[in-house]
């Protein structure tokens, strides 16, 4: 019994640390796609901010320069989105989709020009990375059976950025269902005709909306690179983007409902790394492969069977052009 508990908790843990990138790029999606633009670039922000904060901290030292020029890096993108998207009303899946096209090309190539080493940024010292935080009194009770346990492993010894994403989910709700702000960017998702009627500027609100993606993508790509990881890798977002959208869609565009399906991704991919060479009863040994592709048959299988009816924002993916 003891044993299950410890591989429970340490499933929750790790779970609470894969959800982290996922929460934070589900929560930038909600920001752009409420506000009627449809923003599958979210892979190519996170892989932009991961490698401008693993290539900033290694040449400064500074995990926190490198978290601020992860954000820059990811803002300076959505904003080229947001000039072919609300600007010239441009396709947006295009516009995505080359996002994630240049991005996932232009990183590595820039990491082998300036550090000949694959593609990928050097090793990061101690200073250069966000290490993990240890509460008050989390080592006093790590040997105290179960709540010690809990306390010490899934409350305690996170970095700074796990934190921040579960702060982030109630801040984002309130934003979007109490604040004038969040009023206006449902509107402008919803009928963009209505709130120019109203004297409010559709373009600036959808540029505002990119802005926060932008931010958010630019933290969760420095948590990747300088949080989770020692380092920037070649396409080290593996698609999180993509299911972060999944997420996104199964929340039904609500904050808590798609941190609650984010959990449920990383939940699975947690899951998946311990049974990789496990000699499970009857089923014996699962092939690597099967495991690997685990996160993303259960993307799959959500949305084609058990996400019910999901009703996006009226004018997403709708380009506004304002009548003369």
């Amino acid at each position: 019994m003891l044993e299950f508990l410890s591989l429970f908790v340490l499933i929750i843990d790790a779970t609470l640390r894969v959800s982290t990138p996922l929460i934070l790029a589900a929560l930038a999606g909600l920001f752009a796609e409420r506000s009627g633009v449809f923003d599958i670039a979210l892979e190519g922000k996170m892989l932009g901010g991961a490698f401008a904060a693993g290539a900033v901290a290694a040449a400064t030292g500074s995990a926190w320069l490198g978290l601020g020029a992860a954000v820059l890096a990811s803002v300076a993108l959505a904003m080229v989105h947001a000039y072919a998207c609300v600007t010239h009303q441009g396709n947006q899946i295009i516009s995505g989709m080359a996002m994630n096209i240049l991005i996932a090309g232009l990183a590595p190539t820039l990491g082998l020009a300036w550090f000949s080493l694959g593609g990928q940024t050097p090793a990061l010292g101690d200073g250069a990375r966000f290490r993990p935080i240890t509460l008050p009194f989390a080592d006093a009770l790590a040997d105290v059976p179960i709540l010690g346990e809990i306390y010490s492993e899934i409350i305690s010894g996170h970095n700074i950025f796990v934190y921040i994403t579960l702060a982030a989910v109630p801040i984002t709700a309130w934003f979007l269902y109490r604040s004038r702000f969040g009023l206006r960017l449902r509107a402008v998702g919803e009928n963009p005709e209505a709130v120019d009627t109203a004297g409010i500027n559709v373009y600036w609100m959808r540029y505002q909306a990119l802005i926060v993606t932008g931010i958010l993508c630019g933290v969760a790509g420095a948590y990747l690179s300088t949080g989770q990881n020692a380092a920037f890798i070649r396409n080290m977002t593996a698609g999180q983007g993509f299911i972060a959208l999944a997420a996104l869609i199964f929340g039904k565009w609500r904050p808590v409902p798609t941190m609650l399906a984010c959990f449920m991704f990383a939940f699975a991919d947690a899951v998946q790394a311990r049974l990789q060479g496990v000699d499970l009863p009857i089923v014996g040994v699962i092939p690597v492969q099967f495991v690997d592709a685990l996160p993303f048959v259960l993307t799959v299988v959500v949305l084609a069977g058990f996400i019910g009816k999901s009703v996006a924002p009226k004018s997403g993916g709708i380009p506004y052009v304002k009548e003369r």
